[in-house]
This record gives C-alpha cells, structure tokens and sequence, in this order.
C-alpha cells in the first residue's frame, strides 16, 4: 500500500472511531447543557430580570463548555487519568467563557455561574471514563498460546489474527503479546498495523483497563513504574487523610459515643476488637473496630445470618459504622482512607508462601475502603483472597486522585444501597 492510500486509510480510520464516541458523549453533551441552563435560568428568574437576548447570549456560551470539553477528551482518549484530565480541560474552558462574557460586557450573574460549573465538571468527567474504557471497538488478537483466553475475557467478538497477511480493514484495535510478538515479521506487521490508524496495545494492559484487574500470573514487580502525577499525589494523599479525619471528627465523634454506650449494654466489653493486621511494608498492625460479636467468638469470617453478631449490630455491620474506630489507624498512619484491605496475619502469610506477588500489595497503606472492596466485595476463602489480589495490584499499580474518587464514589453507593456486608 502506497502512502497516500495509508493517510486515506488513517485518516478514515480515525474519523470512523471520532463519530462512534462521539455518538457515546451526545447524552451526556446534552444533559449537561439543559441541567447548566435549568440552573443559570433559575437564578436569574430570582433576579426579576428579563434582558432575555442576553440570557440567550449567555447560555450558548456555556453549552459550549461541555461541547469542547468532550471533543477534546474524545481526541485524547488515550490519556491514564480521565477524571483529572477531564477536570482541568472542563475548569479551563468554563473560565474562558466567564472570561469572554466579561469581555462582552453581558451581564451575568456571578452565583448562578458557580453553581452551574459543576455540571459540565461532572458530566464532561463521566464522559471521559466512558471513553477511557470505551467496549464498542472493534478488537483483535495476534495469535498466541494464551489468545483464546484473552479473547474470551474481551469478548464483544473480538477475533484472532493467526497470519501478517490477514486483513486489518475492519478492525480498530490490535492486541499483542510482547514476548511472543518479538519478531521481525509481526513488529512489521504491527507498525503497518500503526500507520494505518489502528490502536496498537499490549493485551495484558488492554485487560487491565478493560476490566480494573491485572493478571497475576503474568504480573511483576517492574510492571510498577509511578509517573511524578502519581509520586506527587502519594506524598499528597497522607495529608488528604488527615484532613478528611479532622473534618470528619465532630460528625463522627457523636455517632460513636453512642455505638459505644449501646455496644456496652448490650454485648459488654470490651467495646472495640482488635486484631493483628498486615500493613504497609509488610509490617504488622493493629486494627480497631467496634466489636459487633459475643465474646469469645472465633476468628472465623463473618457468614451471612452469623449468630455471632451481637443484636442490632446487623445495622452497624451494613453501613459500615463498625469501622470508624479505624480512624485511629488513619491518623496514626497505619492506614488511609482508600487503599488495599488490611487482612488477618494468617491469611497474609498463607498468601504470601503461595503467591510472590501478594507482597507488592503492601507497596501502599492499607485503607479504609479499597478497589478490590467496591469491584468484588466480601472475601471469605482463599479462592476469593487470590481474586481480590488482581484488584488490589491494580490499584497498586494505577493509584492516582482519578481511582481514588471513584472509589470513594462507589462505596457511598455499596453503603446505602447494603450491598456485600456480613
């Protein structure tokens, strides 16, 4: 193929994949700019005012926000921090428009534009995550011993490239394997692959992305590399959980005077529980929580309808409340607010002589709620322990403000909807 057929190629490639996510985005294009009108609308109502050619003028500025902003992250979709990058573009361009209405001398109203910014921020931010992990391409794979298997954990009837001379036309993505594709003739084949507009990607980070888990058998220490965005922020994320606790305090403080008193009615003491966990670095610790189990109990996993737990403590268990006490861990850097789950010493060391990979979970503190918590839930076996370790490497590996948020998001909705506890 001559090189003007590769940029035709190339450039309908690129325009085919731009149109399908940008079909993805108009929902959320058109959500955002009818719910920042709503706002905007509102508060100039409030204001009695009728000048309705500059509220017209107004309104089409700022349905330019989300407009831009999803263009952009559709053309930079290939960034690792979707939320963060979506963020910065979205403050960006909504700063520009105030600024650019200002220039025109439009009168605005300065409180209804803060409350309508967080909508495109929200919005633009959703968006971004769709495209990030986007399942509407079209996928292949180079043939390889493992191909099968990928191809079944990619499904969407993705297919397998078993020769350089198959045809690519109708494919966006290529998937390799670099140790198996470490050859003349397929390093030939993927930069044809490249220069014709297709994405060209390792299969095991294609998974990852795909499914917010890495594979363990294949994974390694080195796999771990930090960009500074994400050195930056682990130095920034100690002084985030101390904030969070201080903040925290006077709502929490209350509600566990109270856990307390009723714990000591009804169960006795002690009021807490204690229990060796495996911390950051390999080193042990001791985690606190309300005790929600007779006495005596044994260290057995909590089972669903336990007998063990203590009346009216099913409720505590549900929303979580027993584990405020490990806001003591926080503070006293033991912990953080999102990390891996702490786990019992034996269950640690029991993982730790099977799988060599388990010590890079404790590259980071334990936390409080974890990727592994919001994507699988409860763990009682080893099987489900093993499983739960392809999550929390992926944390490990992917930690950044983007994947903490959406944890934290995800366990608000795990709590209130009581979904997982024991």
């Amino acid at each position: 193929m001559g090189l003007l057929g590769i940029v035709d190629r190339d450039t309908v490639q690129r325009g085919r994949r731009f149109l399908r996510d940008l079909r993805l985005a108009i929902l959320p294009i058109v959500s955002s700019v009818l719910l920042q009108t709503i706002i905007y609308w509102t508060f100039i109502f409030q204001a009695g005012r009728d000048d309705w050619d500059n509220l017209l003028i107004v309104v089409l500025i700022l349905a330019l926000v989300p407009l831009l902003a999803v263009l952009l992250m559709v053309s930079i979709r290939r960034q690792d921090f979707p939320i963060s990058t979506a963020c910065v573009v979205t403050a960006i361009l909504f700063n520009f428009a105030v600024a650019i209405l200002s220039a025109l001398r439009i009168p605005i109203s300065y409180t209804g534009l803060l409350f309508a910014a967080p909508v495109p921020l929200f919005f633009v931010s959703y968006t971004s995550v769709l495209l990030h992990r986007a399942q509407s391409e079209r996928v292949a794979i180079l043939a390889f011993p493992k191909a099968e298997w990928v191809r079944d954990q990619v499904g969407n009837g993705a297919s397998i490239l078993g020769n350089p001379k198959d045809n690519v036309v109708d494919v966006d993505r290529i998937l390799f394997d670099g140790a198996a594709h470490h050859t003349a003739t397929w390093s030939s084949f993927l930069t044809r692959a490249y220069m014709l507009g297709l994405e060209v990607t390792p299969w095991i980070r294609y998974l990852e992305t795909r499914l917010g888990k890495v594979d363990i058998e294949s994974f390694d220490l080195a796999h771990i590399a930090y960009t500074l965005g994400q050195i930056y922020y682990l130095r920034l994320k100690r002084l985030l959980d101390v904030t969070g606790v201080i903040v925290a305090v006077p709502i929490v403080l209350p509600v566990c005077l109270l856990i307390a008193i009723y714990i000591r009615l009804v169960g006795g003491s002690p009021i807490l529980f204690r229990q060796k966990r495996r911390g950051y670095g390999g080193s042990e610790f001791t985690m606190l929580k309300f005790r929600t189990m007779v006495r005596n109990a044994n260290n057995d996993s909590a089972r669903k309808n336990d007998e063990r737990i203590i009346t009216g403590c099913h409720f505590l268990r549900r929303m979580r409340l027993d584990e405020l006490p490990q806001l003591i861990n926080i503070l006293r850097g033991e912990m953080s607010w999102i990390g891996p789950r702490p786990v019992a010493i034996p269950i640690a060391e029991s993982l730790e002589a099977t799988v060599p990979q388990y010590a890079c979970r404790h590259l980071v503190l334990p936390g409080l709620t974890g990727w592994a918590q919001v994507s699988q839930g409860y763990a009682s076996t080893f099987h489900e322990e093993f499983e739960k370790l392809s999550f929390d490497l992926y944390y490990v590996k992917q930690i950044s403000f983007d994947i903490d948020l959406m944890i934290f998001v995800k366990t608000i909705k795990i709590i209130l909807l009581r979904i997982g506890s024991r």
